[in-house]
Order: C-alpha cells, then structure tokens, then sequence
C-alpha cells in the first residue's frame, strides 16, 4: 500500500443504520455524485467543511494513541534487544543466574 493513498476512502459507504443512512443522504444530496454512490473521502470532505472541530478531535486523539503506541513498541524492542545481546555475552560457567542455551 501506497502511504500516500488509502483505498478505504474510495470506498462506496452502505447506508446500513440510521445515522449512515441520514449521512449519506446529506452527503450525496450536498456533493450530487454522477454516480449516486457516496465514498468515504465525500463524508470526510463534508465533514471537514461543515464539522472541522469533530475532524480534529478524532484526528488528534488517533494521533496521540498512535505516537503512544509507537513508543511502547520501541521500548519494548529495545528491552528484547538488550536481553538478545545478554545471553550472546553470557559467560556460562561464571553466570549462574541465566538460562544459557
């Protein structure tokens, strides 16, 4: 996958509730599609015109818990790391408190 492309965002939404039912009738009805399908990128466009402080809520909150995560993963990789490294320096005879292969 292109970083730079989403395939989700083409994607034609199916009204299957209310609320998307509700949401891709004013979509469709504000950006007219020659189609008649609405896509994911239509409501995104829509509600970053009409509904911008919802976007960045959602987005920030995405972001926070992302970077949050990416930390975690990196300590956790540099932890297993460190202990790879340990058992490649361990000497054996002398160490008695590991399990040496």
């Amino acid at each position: 996958m292109n970083l730079g492309e989403n395939p989700v965002l083409n994607e034609q939404v199916t009204p299957d509730g209310p609320l998307k039912t509700w949401l891709v009738e004013y979509v469709g009805n504000k950006k007219t599609p020659e189609d008649n399908n609405v896509t994911v990128e239509m409501i995104i466009e829509t509600m970053s015109e009409e509904f911008p402080e919802f976007l960045m809520a959602f987005a920030e909150e995405n972001w926070v818990r992302g970077y949050h995560q990416a930390l975690e993963d990196v300590t956790l990789g540099e932890k297993i790391a460190k202990e790879e490294q340990e058992k490649k320096e361990c000497d054996k005879e002398s160490c008695g408190e590991c399990e040496c292969d």
